[in-house]
């Protein structure tokens, strides 16, 4: 079996103490490592802390920041801080963003996310190995002052959280590690060839990189509630998180299911785009159903080749006690 990661929503936690309490569970239960995201709630680099200071080894992921959030001197800053703070078990995930957050919590021009992204990737390395943000590129032009601390000797590995064939080439030849998701097995077999094409791009071979796909996990003895609870969380990712997810899908090979959850979203209905998602692309795309049925669901995900980890995250409308569950029933797999 590989290994099993866990993906915190801050939202669900009341306090970033809590989000610590998890992740010293998870670690209890043999989970590999414990990601989160940072959108337009809490920082996340106190919960991380907290985390670090919690467990012992516990590896400990961002899920992704946005290369618009922060400057990139100050994401070498951050990721250096936290891998010094978690004894090295600190990894940086960074991913493109997306127009909603930079431009109407950021204030940016979600202008050319690619670019900006193999850049800052650059020139957080150039911190990490020669102490210094010092680059002249396209976007950026930075002098380049020292980092008081020095170069570590072993920097935090940088993941890149990748959707298109681009984007994902780009993950592979500038990246450390790939965390998709959304993507059927087939879907994900077929875009592990782009980031394969990336790494030959960078003269190394794609059995480097991590690979970690988020898949959304609800196991219950509910079958219904679990599925129901599922369809509807998958549904408005597709509709109403941007174009970016629900044009992955669509592309492979659910162009007018993804067309119907979009129109239903222009209505705001949301039951009827939960109503629009068939069990076929749930069943695709999410691990829900019986203890049974979500254990042998991640079990075939995990067994895809090139596939290092599977990071388990929840869906929307989950108690603690369907979380707890949820972590118990997939933790039975590295056991």
């Amino acid at each position: 079996m590989t290994d099993l990661d866990l993906l915190v929503s801050l939202n669900d936690h009341d306090r970033p103490q809590s989000v610590a309490e998890r992740a010293a569970r998870a670690e209890e239960l043999g989970f590999a490592r414990v990601s989160m995201g940072e959108t337009t709630g809490w920082n996340v680099v106190p919960p991380l802390t907290l985390i670090a200071d919690r467990t012992t080894e516990l590896g400990l992921s961002t899920d992704v920041v946005s290369p618009f959030g922060r400057s990139p001197a100050m994401l070498a800053q951050t990721a250096l801080t936290l891998c010094d703070a978690s004894d090295g078990r600190f990894r940086l995930g960074l991913g493109p963003s997306s127009p909603a957050i930079t431009e109407r919590w950021h204030g940016a021009a979600f202008d050319r996310p690619l670019r900006r992204l193999r850049e800052t990737v650059e020139i957080v390395r150039g911190v990490f190995e020669e102490g210094t943000p010092a680059y002249d590129g396209e976007l950026f032009e930075i002098g380049g002052l020292n980092y008081e601390r020095g170069p570590p000797e072993e920097p935090p590995a940088i993941d890149l959280a990748t959707l298109g064939p681009k984007a994902t080439e780009l993950a592979g030849r500038f990246g450390d590690g790939w965390a998709p998701q959304l993507f059927t097995r087939d879907g994900l077999e077929a875009r592990l060839d782009d980031l394969a094409r990336g790494a030959e791009l960078s003269d190394r071979s794609v059995d480097a990189l991590r690979v970690a796909p988020i898949v959304r996990c609800f196991a219950a003895d509910e079958r219904d509630r679990a599925r129901e609870t599922a369809r509807s969380t998958l549904a408005f990712m597709l509709g109403a998180y941007g174009p970016y997810y629900g044009d992955s899908v669509a592309e492979q090979g659910y162009p007018d299911v993804v067309a119907e959850i979009r129109a239903a979203w222009e209505e705001r209905d949301t039951d009827a785009m939960a109503a629009a998602l068939p069990d076929e692309v749930l069943d695709a795309l999410v691990a829900a159903g019986t203890p049974d049925e979500v254990r042998e669901w991640v079990t075939e995900y995990a067994s895809i080749a090139g596939v290092d980890a599977v990071r388990v995250g929840f869906v929307r409308g989950m108690s603690d006690a369907d979380k707890e569950t949820t972590m118990e029933v997939v933790s039975e797999l590295v056991a």
